[in-house]
């Protein structure tokens, strides 16, 4: 984890995070925990990283998310030299990188 980032509350949030047991607690805990925007943001980059990771083109994750150029950029940088986070949840869903799949 970035240093930057680690402190008491954030374990706590992560910890918290890891006790949820259906879609429809982390439903309603990130309702809870985020506005509408939060979520909707971070519901679209979470999209964004799947098509870019199943090898779609930015002009068609604009055109299936409403990202913007940069969004996709920013989660783009973060699948290529972020710290691996949305490769383990992906590939825990099932979800291979398409040069992977060759």
């Amino acid at each position: 984890m970035n240093p930057k980032l680690k402190n008491d509350s954030m374990e706590f949030l992560f910890e918290s995070i890891l006790k949820l047991e259906t879609v429809e607690e982390c439903s309603d805990f990130f309702e809870d925990l985020c506005t509408i925007n939060e979520l909707q943001s971070i519901s679209q980059r979470t999209a964004v990283a799947k098509m870019l990771v199943e090898g779609y083109v930015y002009s068609d994750i604009v055109k299936e998310t409403g990202a913007s150029t940069a969004t996709i950029s920013r989660v783009n940088r973060s699948l290529q030299y972020g710290s691996n986070g949305y490769d383990a949840v992906f590939k825990r869903m099932g979800i291979i990188r398409k040069e992977e799949k060759k």
